[in-house]
């Protein structure tokens, strides 16, 4: 039931956003809606596990034996996912009704850096905070991605690796 009900959701944002209600994600997954307000209870708390269960896993921590590299790599690619209409929808989506939705997409974007962080200091080499490279890292491509036209590109996101890291 609860893959029905994910695929409704994605499926709503991509044709009509606006209809994203509990009854409308209940009518297309073909379950009742009360059984969507039990578990989820509100739009945005199913969209926060949504987003959960899109953004968790979804990218490769690289190992280039460098973190220069691991970041390069590593931002490229989210901006491209960041890029895919349907990722965008789901992600402007989370962020516009202000819960926890938000949160899950960058949760485990957190982790991924602070593990080359982390790897990097056990090299014996100088890191910035987790902090310092999120803000540098996702602030950028998340901004550019939920209120631009323009999402990153994996060239500029590679960029951004020299605001944080410079040469």
């Amino acid at each position: 039931m609860r893959a029905a009900v994910h695929r409704a959701v994605e499926e709503l944002l991509v044709s009509d956003p606006g209809e994203l209600t509990l009854p409308a994600v209940a009518t297309r997954a073909g379950v009742h809606p009360t059984t969507l307000y039990r578990r989820w209870g509100s739009v945005g708390e199913l969209l926060a596990d949504v987003a959960t269960s899109r953004f968790t896993g979804d990218l490769v921590v690289p190992d280039t034996g460098s973190l220069r590299g691991d970041l390069e790599r590593w931002a490229a690619d989210v901006a491209a996912d960041l890029a895919d209409p349907d990722t965008l929808a789901l992600l402007r989506a989370a962020v516009g009704v202000g819960e926890s939705g938000a949160c899950a997409c960058i949760g485990d974007r957190e982790e991924q850096i602070g593990s080359m962080l982390d790897r990097e200091a056990a090299r014996g080499n100088a890191v910035p905070t987790v902090e310092r490279a999120t803000d540098v890292l996702l602030g950028a491509l998340y901004y550019r991605a939920v209120f631009t036209e323009t999402p990153g590109t994996p060239e500029w996101a590679r960029s951004l690796v020299d605001v944080l890291l410079p040469r």
